[in-house]
């Protein structure tokens, strides 16, 4: 399994959120850079961004940090949060960028999400945010009637290589990740599944290993509940 440790970016800064919500933000690092070198340096091959800055105004905030970062390092990266027209995944893709993560847009205009994966292939992954079951765009502030295992099914039905899908109930809660979802993802053909939200203890990550393609780890490596070493030997 593959193992994504997370930066989240706002401001130039590295931050978290509890649940998406801006009101409820730490700040760990004012200097991404350093904390992406931190993970490079305990063994991480790869490395998931959020600009919560585009996410939330659609604006390019963090273009130089996310550079700064792909240049310093031999990491892959993918990046999320706001990107919403060809021209900001091109601007992510010819900075280096691996992957780019859509969302919002991926649910309100299916027509411009299927062009894309036509034209870039596995180099486009959805975010799948889902709240009681059902799928939740803007920054999680609205819900739609899209269930989220039907969105799925659908995703792959179209072309979609990779879906990171994060219950947002359990993000930065840190009391553990949705497991049942993830097997029940597990059943969809050709899908890559990342899981995202939550996931804060060692058993997690043995048990996940043989059910998801990769995870994210994020608010528990920041507070020490989780050794990003000790992880990567765990989802070996």
């Amino acid at each position: 399994m593959e193992l994504f440790p997370a930066i989240d970016l706002r401001e130039g800064q590295a931050v978290r959120l509890f649940q998406g919500d801006y009101d409820q933000m730490t700040v760990y690092s004012r200097n991404p850079a350093d904390v992406a070198k931190s993970f490079k340096e305990k063994g991480a091959k790869n490395l998931h961004l959020v600009d919560l800055d585009g996410a939330k105004d659609g604006k390019l905030v963090n273009f130089q940090s996310i550079k700064e970062i792909i240049s310093d390092l031999d990491l892959f990266v993918e990046v999320g949060g706001g990107i919403r027209d060809e021209e900001r995944i091109c601007q992510y893709l010819d900075l280096g960028v691996g992957r780019v993560i859509l969302g919002t847009i991926a649910v309100q205009d299916p027509e411009f999400l299927e062009k894309m994966v036509s034209r870039y292939k596995e180099k486009i992954a959805v975010g799948v945010d889902v709240k009681d079951g059902f799928v939740a765009i803007n920054g999680w502030k609205e819900v739609t009637e899209r269930e989220g295992m039907e969105f799925c099914r659908y995703l792959s039905q179209i072309g979609v290589k990779t879906v990171i899908y994060t219950d947002i109930s359990r993000d930065g809660g840190l009391k553990g990740t949705n497991l049942e979802a993830y097997r029940r993802l597990a059943e969809i053909p050709e899908l890559d599944i990342v899981a995202s939200g939550g996931i804060s203890f060692e058993e997690e990550i043995t048990q996940l290993k043989d059910v998801v393609y990769g995870a994210i780890l994020g608010k528990a490596l920041y507070d020490g509940l989780l050794d990003l070493e000790q992880a990567l030997r765990l989802a070996e």
